[in-house]
């Protein structure tokens, strides 16, 4: 007997937001790129993609010599580290989006940014808040001194009522905190889910381009640090920018991870006061220690970020273990490459770490994860293990091979200037840096790890130094 049911059509299949992966069935985890939550309902598979015809052109094609960029040229907002990781300012329809962890000072920094555009008079700012109430955001705004006629206030959870506000206002800036609290009756889901974020970004970015409007997103992060919703929210915006900073510290960094209209590698630093934040153009005093006298596992070397040039200092500390296996601590370090530090300097040096706890901080809770700290690491593991206070006035930067060769960083020279701005006479630096010292400051290049240890222990070293302005050579 045959069935008269109705031929089943094919089953639908989930793709990944994150990779793209494709699978007929529904999973919490993608299988292809591990990540929870990322598999949305797609096209079936092997459906039949629809040929298009050839429809209206809205703008035509010109040379690319006859397109002006005058509409596209970045404002200042008038926060100056704000402008320095955006590339010079807000460029118009360009959409920013803002991630942190929650209490950092997200909805802080771009109140006193609205202030500031306002005040410099370039047009409405509109804020549209989803987490607080319009009364909350106003007691800020006093605290903040952040009452403008030019700032508008809208407390709305659905984007088709944010798109009205926009209608109305016209606003020549738009913040929107944030936008995993933007809903869309269009489509399925709750506020903060990828359907509903995808879709409330994409509506957004829209509005933006068309008004020329320049657009900033509060994101929230997630446990690991990674900005919370589908990987598609990163690609749809212009730039990315992470708000980071310790609750217990006044010090807070805005870093530049993507953007098209500028240096994606920016950092600017601001403090949290009383009535707000304050920018701090010259943040390096924060991560020095100030000391009578050279204390020994410490050593300072420069970070670089973007344009700026940071003198960090490093501080080690090595005890005996309690059992037989010493544990590896780092705070302000990449894990994986203090470890590799201390490996080479068991490996090459002589220095025994086993059974011992290894300690490594910056000074001031600064991120340090580039190769440069690698040689200022290690001569402050061998000056804490030998007992040995290294000079205070000493720099050391470069990048330690397996094999404990020094190899040379980007930005020797900035990195140089900074630290004789900062006080600092004497450097080890990688081979070939000679000819990019400052005035005054007296160098050693150091072409292996041992060679370095040979500066610091005071056996054999030449100086090699540069006459000031004004010195006589003769």
């Amino acid at each position: 007997m045959r069935s008269t049911s109705a031929p089943r059509g094919p089953r639908p299949a989930f793709r990944c937001s994150g990779c793209g992966h494709e699978t007929s069935k529904w999973h919490g985890r993608c299988p292809e790129c591990q990540a929870w939550g990322t598999l949305d309902e797609g096209p079936a598979p092997g459906s039949v993609v629809r040929r298009m015809s050839a429809g209206p052109v809205t703008h035509p094609a010109r040379r690319i010599g006859e397109v002006s960029a005058d509409v596209v040229r970045p404002t200042a907002s008038g926060v100056a580290e704000f402008d320095r990781v955006l590339g010079g300012g807000l460029t118009p329809g360009a959409v920013i989006l803002l991630a942190g962890e929650p209490g950092v000072g997200k909805s802080t920094l771009l109140l006193a940014t609205a202030r500031a555009w306002a005040a410099q008079g370039h047009g409405p700012v509109l804020v549209v808040t989803g987490e607080e109430s319009a009364a909350q955001v106003r007691l800020r705004a006093e605290r903040m001194k952040a009452i403008h006629d030019d700032i508008f206030l809208a407390a709305e959870g659905d984007l088709a009522a944010v798109l009205g506000q926009v209608d109305a206002v016209r606003p020549r800036l738009l913040i929107v905190d944030s936008v995993q609290t933007i809903a869309s009756g269009a489509v399925d889901g709750t506020a903060g889910g990828v359907s509903q974020v995808r879709a409330v970004a994409a509506a957004l970015t829209a509005v933006a381009k068309e008004r020329n409007m320049a657009c900033v997103l509060v994101g929230h992060v997630t446990k690991d640090g990674a900005i919370a919703g589908p990987r598609v929210l990163e690609h749809l915006v212009d730039v990315v920018l992470h708000f980071e900073g310790d609750r217990h510290s006044i010090l807070r960094t805005v870093r530049g991870v993507k953007n098209r209209y500028g240096p994606a590698d920016e950092v600017g630093c601001f403090r949290m006061v009383p009535d707000g934040i304050a920018e701090m153009p010259d943040p390096s005093g924060l991560f020095l220690s100030r000391r009578a006298a050279p204390v020994a596992g410490t050593c300072t070397t420069v970070a670089l970020q973007g344009r700026r040039a940071l003198p960090v200092e490093l501080q080690t500390l090595i005890t005996p273990a309690g059992g037989e296996t010493g544990r590896r601590t780092v705070s302000g370090l990449d894990s994986s490459r203090a470890a590799m530090v201390v490996a080479i300097l068991q490996r090459w040096s002589g220095v025994g770490l086993a059974g011992k706890e290894v300690l490594a901080a910056t000074v001031g809770g600064w991120r340090m994860t580039e190769p440069a700290a690698d040689l200022a690491l290690a001569l402050a593991l061998w000056s804490s293990a030998r007992d040995t206070p290294l000079p205070g006035d000493l720099v050391a930067v470069g990048e330690l091979g397996l094999a404990a060769d020094i190899h040379p960083v980007p930005g020797i020279a900035q990195r140089l200037a900074a630290a004789a701005r900062a006080g600092f006479e004497r450097a080890v630096v990688p081979p070939g840096s000679a000819a990019e010292r400052p005035p005054g400051m007296r160098l050693v290049e150091a072409a292996t790890l041992g060679e370095a240890l040979g500066v610091v222990s005071g056996e054999g070293v030449s100086w090699i130094r540069r006459p000031s302005k004004g010195e006589r050579t003769g």
